[in-house]
């Protein structure tokens, strides 16, 4: 679907979901900033997966800039994403980079496991190599799955999830990861609110009791309605389900540069009325403050 250009009338054009080289995007943390500013982004957050690091280079891309993140968890043995907004100094942020200093180290562990499995399957990978390309932020499947398509050993990185690295796949490694009521804890402790990331990619049982747990009381604040690649069926399904559990709808990109070629840009230009109400909802955040301000 053709999304409408950023200075149409009656929208806003924010993103609440963008990556970077601090996780698994291929641009640092200021060009995908100045990709914010060049399409007029009222409301931005870099949300890596499970690191803070990048957040200073982004302040300013915006009229509203928040400190986002987009956190690991597990529920049912499958991969849950929660991002969190407007997260502000003090000891929940202090306990939240403590954990996320933990996770960063099992990932790097794990990196070294996923390469002797891929060996036993006659693929030699050099783990070392691949970690000292990250010295900072999070490392993952996904620098595991570059690495297989520099090798040739497959085509590209969707194919390297599809065959090796998927969740039980033959050199996936399960790591232990923060329930999901853990994960919002975490990040309510910060200052953040709390937002349901692609809400496409859980089935509708599994959607649906994620929702009934953690919704309103439990903690989470929205859901990604407003997700680039829906079409607009998708996003008029996943608005009647934040309707139904009272949920904000949230908008982002899910930009990670090359490292997913199909979402060429940053921003997503939502109804103004829509953006005015996350607005809202963003302010009640420690550091959401100037939300409301961006869309006045």
């Amino acid at each position: 679907m053709r999304l409408p250009p950023p200075d149409a009338p009656g929208e806003t054009v924010v993103d609440l979901h963008c990556h970077s080289t601090v996780s698994d995007g291929s641009e640092a943390p200021r060009a995908v900033a100045a990709r914010a500013r060049a399409a007029n982004v009222a409301i931005f957050a870099l949300t890596d997966h499970d690191a803070l690091d990048g957040f200073d280079a982004t302040v300013g891309a915006a009229p509203a800039v928040l400190r986002g993140i987009e956190l690991s968890c597990r529920d049912r043995g499958r991969s849950v994403h929660v991002l969190g907004y407007g997260l502000g100094p003090g000891p929940g942020l202090s306990a939240l980079q403590a954990r996320l200093a933990e996770i960063a180290r099992r990932r790097r562990e794990r990196v070294v496991r996923i390469c002797e499995r891929l060996s036993a399957l006659g693929i030699d990978l050099d783990a070392r190599a691949i970690l000292a390309r990250k010295t900072h932020g999070t490392v993952g499947r996904p620098a595991v799955a570059q690495a297989l398509v520099e090798a040739g050993a497959v085509s590209s990185v969707r194919e390297a999830f599809d065959r090796f690295l998927h969740d039980g796949g033959p050199a996936d490694v399960p790591v232990p990861r923060l329930g999901v009521a853990e994960g919002i804890e975490l990040l309510r402790a910060a200052g953040a609110v709390c937002n349901l990331a692609h809400p496409h990619v859980y089935d509708d049982e599994h959607l649906a009791a994620l929702l009934d747990a953690h919704a309103g009381g439990g903690g989470l604040g929205g859901l990604e309605c407003h997700y680039a690649r829906y079409t607009a069926a998708e996003r008029a399904r996943f608005l009647a389900l934040a309707d139904r559990y009272g949920l904000v709808p949230t908008a982002g990109s899910d930009f990670h540069g090359e490292t997913v070629p199909e979402v060429s840009g940053v921003g997503v230009a939502i109804p103004r009325s829509a953006a005015r109400r996350l607005a809202a909802w963003l302010a009640t955040s420690e550091g959401g403050a100037a939300a409301l301000r961006a869309v006045a």
